[in-house]
């Protein structure tokens, strides 16, 4: 009995350390399905994934959904916890703490139907004239180049919208989410556009914080601990299942 005893003790301080320990920590990003779906009353794929590597940690994660160049800026200044859905380039590594990738997307050059265009290099963009997203970092080489020229608009379907108005020549996203995005917005337009064969770059996607925030070290590492968990107990091979994205 007093064995007994004792390990309900040991038990219930666990549970109270635990319960000291958690906190909740504010992601913030554009949407970005199907990762990140305001629609979606789970949130999306990759904010499933999220909350339950978070919660095995004890942590919860709440979501709000701004333009691309804010959550960013907040995030490297602390006014938010969390960027969701962040590419690595060389510049953002110097500002945030970047988890373990817990997902990979092609990122694919988006153009008219009929349009002769493929991806062969920087310099096969020579002349063309691209609609960008603000605040995105595509690739670093893809920054630096001066072989074409970029339009930033505040979002996707802003480009997609150039695009078929022949404003842009070409947009780029990663293609699960734009066609995602798109079907979504106008379905239409996916019988107007094409995809590269060739993608600008296969990039993974990491979990970031800025590091000025305090709490930087202890929210990358609750995450990739509990990343690592959920991989481990099938809980992540579900959630990839559940969106018809099976790993």
């Amino acid at each position: 009995m007093k064995k007994s005893w004792r390990v309900v003790l040991v038990m219930a301080l666990g549970l109270l350390a635990t319960a000291s320990r958690a906190d909740t920590f504010t992601a913030a990003g554009d949407p970005y399905p199907p990762y990140g779906d305001p629609s979606n009353p789970n949130g999306g794929l990759g904010l499933e994934i999220m909350r339950a590597a978070f919660k095995t940690q004890g942590h919860e994660m709440t979501m709000e959904y701004v333009p691309w160049a804010r959550a960013e800026s907040g995030v490297k200044n602390g006014t938010y916890d969390i960027l969701p859905f962040t590419w690595r380039t060389d510049a953002r590594a110097k500002v945030l703490l970047f988890s373990t990738s817990y997902a990979v997307g092609n990122v694919r050059f988006i153009k008219r139907k009929g349009d002769a265009f493929e991806f062969n290099g920087l310099e096969s963009l020579n002349g063309k004239l691209v609609g960008t997203i603000r605040g995105y970092g595509y690739s670093d080489a893809f920054g630096a180049s001066t072989a074409f020229q970029r339009e930033n608009g505040n979002d996707m379907m802003t480009n997609i919208k150039k695009l078929l108005r022949q404003r842009i020549d070409l947009t780029l996203e990663d293609e699960i989410v734009a066609r995602s995005i798109i079907s979504a917005n106008d379905p239409e337009a996916l019988k107007h556009i094409e995809f590269a064969k060739t993608p600008l770059s296969v990039n993974p996607l990491y979990i970031t914080a800025g590091m000025q925030n305090p709490k930087a070290q202890e929210i990358i590492g609750s995450f990739n601990k509990g990343l690592e968990i959920i991989r481990a107990n099938g809980t992540y091979d579900k959630i990839f299942k559940k969106y018809g994205m099976g790993k």
